[in-house]
């Protein structure tokens, strides 16, 4: 069997082979049986803790020996299980030792092992397996990927069922297969195969062993089973294991006498169950036990890596509830404790120990895009816990430091946090003036991926309403082009935020502005928009021409240029078929265009029969219901907060 062996790998490693290396290999060759077991069983004392002699093996070509012993029948079976447990080891070592484990295909070598009947042999290809499909280097599509190794017998031929199968082996079978599972889960459709295979049922009752470790990768395995699941959530919430639901074993394991890991685990299973909407948030479980358990692994007492996965978990759970973002914002001085987030590394000066500055450094930028993540999810709703927020030790300036960050994801959870709070009229009007937020914006805006961009030019809407200081600014800077630009993304999000943004710009403006905005935009984009297939977007359009079209004199100039496109664009939406919404926009712009004499006086000749059937038409929309004023709607003008 050939192993792929990267080039570099092979030139740093050969010039230290030794001689006992080759030894250990050349032993794997002997015709005596037992000879090979022996040396199997040095080879795994001598590669334990020395990754330069794993690395040394596997350039020798100890592997894909190990490998062909492990599966010949006329191996014994010591011998295999003696092979299974130096590939574990091996596996334990770097990255690139897994990537040549992979590349000598090992997984289905193992995943055949899982057939014997010897329970020993059985837990070390387990074992072994786990250890490789926990690194990141390995493609956890491979666990769903179909084997032909399997029998007929079983229901299919991947290798799911078949673990399901051995979970009721042994407490060894049990930890290390809910180690598989929760690692490998990581999509919808990789829980949707672990649901429909049994998953909850068997490791529900695996909660209740008297090994720890086996509890704790069974909590691990519902939390990634229900996360986002709404289907697997409502099963969790009536699942009975020894006469109670499983929502009630949870809640015991937030105790504060319980481990930490476990208090976290189980507070994130409640926590993801409750935002699928299997339990509600008004429930006591969430309010009296799974918030308290989360903001305590938020304080000073918890390790640094604690920390971060508490703050993290608590902004999922109270991020759609205003209810728990106000008892959230009062309990244990949250919004004080989160501000320690930003205190780490410490100072040099300060830590005489290397190994806790380098931890520290480790997690610095978690530390800080946990605590941004968890201040945008406190600020989403309440003006006073923004004022509160905001008012913390230099925040706006951590925030501000926060957007021109080397990490992607602290800059991400930055711009979230900016936009939370560019919700508040007053912040926008004060904190947000007084910082400058918008230059750092929109440099932020000029280059980042799409995820952030969505974020930013969410944020740069509600610096655009017609109130904010930050707008005069804004436009002097540019932003028109760069808003015109994010129109034409192939991104449904920035293509609505781009419009949104216009409009907002649009609202009571200067007609040069508005003359800009149409220049800058053509009446090629604006048809575009207008027959975009989403109806955000339509939306937002009809709100920007509802905005450029506000005043008659306005009307009369911009319809002298571009009233013809106009009217065709109009046309093709009233041919189309659209929402109400849709609808009542369009009755307001045809309502605006009856009202300006000019319109009729200058442009009926040339708009011709176009012009007939609006008139026509502008009787057939005067029944259409009032629908519910649109935000900030003045004198016909339209802008509104991003949300």
């Amino acid at each position: 069997m050939a192993c792929l062996l990267e080039t570099p790998i092979r030139m740093s490693v050969l010039s230290e082979v030794t001689a006992s290396s080759r030894h250990y290999v050349d032993r794997l060759f002997d015709p005596d049986p037992q000879k090979v077991l022996q040396g199997v069983v040095d080879m795994k004392n001598a590669v334990i803790g020395n990754n330069k002699q794993k690395a040394n093996l596997i350039v020798l070509g100890a592997v894909p020996r190990l490998l062909y012993l492990l599966q010949q029948e006329t191996s014994g079976t010591e011998l295999k299980t003696e092979c299974a447990v130096v590939l574990g080891s091996l596996a334990m070592g770097t990255e690139n030792n897994v990537k040549s484990l992979l590349d000598c295909h090992i997984i289905p070598a193992l995943l055949q092992g899982l057939l014997s009947s010897d329970l020993k042999f059985i837990e070390a290809c387990l074992r072994c397996l786990r250890t490789i499909f926990t690194s990141p280097v390995t493609p956890v599509e491979l666990l769903y990927t179909v084997f032909f190794c399997f029998p007929l017998r079983f229901q299919d031929a991947t290798v799911i069922p078949h673990l399901m199968s051995l979970l009721s082996r042994s407490r060894y079978t049990q930890e290390y297969i809910c180690q598989i599972f929760s690692h490998c889960c990581k999509a919808p459709d990789h829980q949707t195969i672990l649901f429909n295979h049994g998953a909850v049922q068997n490791i529900a009752q695996l909660l209740t062993s008297s090994s720890y470790k086996v509890r704790m990768q069974a909590l691990k395995c519902f939390s990634v089973l229900a996360f986002e699941n709404p289907q697997v959530s409502m099963t969790l919430v009536n699942v009975l294991v020894d006469g109670e639901l499983l929502p009630q074993i949870f809640v015991k394991m937030l105790q504060r006498d319980k481990p930490i890991e476990m208090q976290l685990t189980a507070a994130k299973c409640l926590t993801y169950m409750c935002r699928a909407g299997a339990i509600r948030t008004d429930d006591n479980c969430i309010v009296l036990k799974t918030l308290p358990c989360l903001v305590r692994m938020c304080s000073k007492e918890r390790l640094l890596e604690e920390r971060v996965e508490g703050a993290e978990t608590l902004a999922y759970l109270i991020e759609p509830d205003v209810e728990l973002q106000r008892i959230a914002s009062i309990t244990d001085h949250l919004i004080a404790m989160l501000a320690d987030y930003f205190k780490y590394p410490s100072s040099v000066s300060a830590i005489t120990d290397i190994k806790r500055l380098d931890h520290d450094l480790k997690h610095a930028h978690e530390l800080r895009q946990a605590a941004f993540k968890l201040y945008a999810s406190l600020g989403a709703n309440d003006e006073d816990i923004r004022k509160k927020i905001i008012e913390t030790e230099n925040m706006m300036d951590r925030i501000v430091n926060g957007l021109s960050e080397s990490s992607i994801k602290v800059r991400l959870a930055a711009v979230r946090c900016l936009h939370s709070l560019s919700r508040s009229v007053q912040q926008l009007r004060t904190s947000f003036q007084d910082h400058a937020v918008w230059k750092p914006l929109m440099k932020v805006l000029q280059n980042a991926p799409d995820e952030i961009l969505v974020v930013a030019s969410s944020t740069l809407c509600n610096l655009l309403l017609e109130f904010c200081p930050s707008k005069e600014p804004i436009l002097e800077s540019g932003a028109i082009e760069l808003l015109c630009s994010l129109t034409q993304s192939e991104n449904p999000a920035l293509r609505v935020n781009g419009i949104w943004a216009l409009m907002n710009m649009a609202f009571q403006a200067e007609q040069k502005i508005k003359t800009d905005i149409l220049r800058c935009l053509s009446t090629e984009q604006l048809f575009r928009l207008l027959s975009d297939s989403d109806v955000n977007v339509l939306m937002k359009t009809l709100g920007l021409l509802r905005n450029l079209l506000s005043t008659r004199p306005h009307i009369d100039q911009i319809m002298s240029t571009h009233g013809k496109q106009i009217m065709q664009a109009v046309t093709l939406i009233l041919e189309g078929e659209h929402n109400i919404e849709v609808k009542e926009q369009l009755n307001h712009h045809l309502r605006r265009f009856r009202e300006s004499r000019n319109l009729r006086k200058n442009n009926r000749q040339q708009l011709g029969s176009q012009f007939s059937f609006f008139d026509l038409f502008l009787g057939s929309i005067v029944d259409i219901p009032s629908l519910q004023p649109l935000p900030l709607s003045i004198g016909g003008h339209l802008q509104s907060f991003y949300p």
